[in-house]
């Protein structure tokens, strides 16, 4: 049975790929798990010497587990991944499909899945991975998650159900702490140096700033963003602890988030799989970001740079990402430049039909003098809440059709200048089909 749902998810791998339909990413996988709802179990069951790493958080997912396979790879393992951020059981299905033969054996050493903070449970049953990484969690679809709390304690119950799994999780996240600590399970904790810490307290997009063990309000002797830092329980004495870091001499990308992602990869590859820090090094000279997550895109002789900005967490780190592009850290500049910022806030399924989360976004942090453009499906949401900023008068540069607002914005960039996008999911796969001719899923 499974042999002609490979040889079928194949065939329809090929079609999607040549009439360029998409990467394949879902549709093989779709058709497998409706046929045999049990074909990705069967498949890792058939494949006892593959080692599984399942990667879940609200953000970073892509990045950290493009990251670990390039620095995987470079410790010399065969890896892959479901590489098109497709994480849903479909999408780790058609993974598989593209990278198994036709009698059934993956080939590879590792397999990283990246998976929905919806199906953590579900992935779980299914695959039993060898290692756990959840790399944070914020509010995101509030809709369609619900509240961090009900997804902490789903995650919660899903670690109940592991019993030889190694946990790596982020320890500058009290909730994620904790959870490690309840689970039984051996576990590493990452996070970043104090130096990359630059705030002392936190903002007003946190979403667990009481004590996981205790409920008293945790004290923080520096923060990083949103929840994350260096906390203490003033009651239970629930600490920050055990924060375990891999010496490296760069990090690929910018931003606080990013560190964390390239800690976390990094971690990993060393515990884990005793790659060594100098060809973790090696690895990350050469790293390029993945779709949409700091990708530059060449369009009409303008540089474009995608950072996807789906939740209140991400969409603050984009922002101060951005002043770091334009406003690199001790660059002697008395007052940071503008820049041209295109927003595009969608409401679809992917990126939940809540938008009620822009009004916790710092807007007021961005660039001085930059003019913003404004597009999506709801472009008029997010213009009012620039207007109230008091950023930036955006009359007549709201474009409720997205391909005039890339044309509108590009070309009141100038050739030396970068045109900064930052558009919700399911606006970052539109914008980049626009500009690349090609959907990724």
């Amino acid at each position: 049975m499974n042999s002609i749902l490979i040889l079928l998810g194949k065939t329809i791998l090929f079609l999607s790929r040549t009439f360029n339909l998409g990467s394949g990413s879902t549709w093989p996988g779709h058709v497998a798990m409706e046929t045999n709802p049990k074909f990705v179990r069967q498949v890792i069951k058939k494949n006892p010497n593959l080692k599984v790493v399942l990667v879940a958080g609200t953000n970073g997912k892509t990045t950290t587990s493009l990251m670990l396979q390039e620095i995987l790879q470079e410790g010399g393992l065969k890896v892959f991944r479901n590489e098109a951020g497709a994480n849903l059981l479909n999408g780790i299905a058609s993974s598989i499909i593209a990278n198994i033969n036709l009698t059934g054996r993956l080939n590879f050493d590792v397999a990283i899945f990246e998976v929905d903070e919806r199906n953590v449970e579900l992935a779980l049953k299914e695959i039993h991975p060898n290692v756990i990484l959840f790399l944070n969690i914020f509010r995101d679809q509030l809709d369609r998650y619900g509240e961090v709390n009900q997804v902490l304690k789903d995650w919660g119950n899903a670690l109940s159900m592991v019993k030889n799994s190694t946990l790596l999780t982020n320890g500058d996240d009290p909730a994620l702490a904790h959870l490690a600590k309840k689970s039984g399970l051996k576990t590493f904790l990452f996070g970043i140096d104090d130096k990359f810490m630059i705030k002392n307290m936190t903002g007003h997009d946190v979403d667990f700033i009481y004590c996981p063990n205790c409920q008293t309000k945790l004290d923080y002797k520096k923060n990083s963003f949103s929840h994350m830092g260096d906390f203490t329980c003033p009651k239970c004495k629930f600490k920050r602890e055990n924060i375990e870091q891999i010496k490296l001499t760069r990090y690929p990308l910018f931003g606080i988030y990013n560190i964390y992602n390239t800690n976390a990869a990094a971690l990993i590859a060393n515990k884990i799989f005793d790659v060594s820090a100098e060809k973790i090094n090696r690895a990350l000279k050469t790293f390029k970001p993945a779709f949409g997550r700091q990708e530059e895109i060449n369009y009409k002789g303008r540089k474009i740079l995608m950072l996807l900005s789906k939740n209140p967490a991400g969409f603050n780190q984009s922002i101060s990402t951005l002043s770091d592009f334009i406003h690199p850290r001790g660059e002697n500049v008395p007052t940071p430049r503008g820049c041209n910022i295109l927003l595009i806030l969608n409401d679809r399924i992917p990126d939940g039909r809540d938008v009620s989360w822009i009004w916790d976004l710092d807007f007021e942090n961005l660039p001085k003098d930059s003019k913003i453009f404004i597009s999506g499906d709801r472009a008029h949401d997010m213009a009012l809440r620039i207007k109230y900023s008091q950023l930036s008068d955006v009359s007549g540069q709201l474009f409720e059709d997205l391909r005039e607002a890339i044309e509108n914005a590009v070309s009141e960039t100038k050739p030396n200048e970068t045109l900064f996008i930052l558009p919700t999911y399911s606006a970052m796969l539109e914008s980049r089909k626009i500009l690349t001719g090609r959907s990724i899923l």
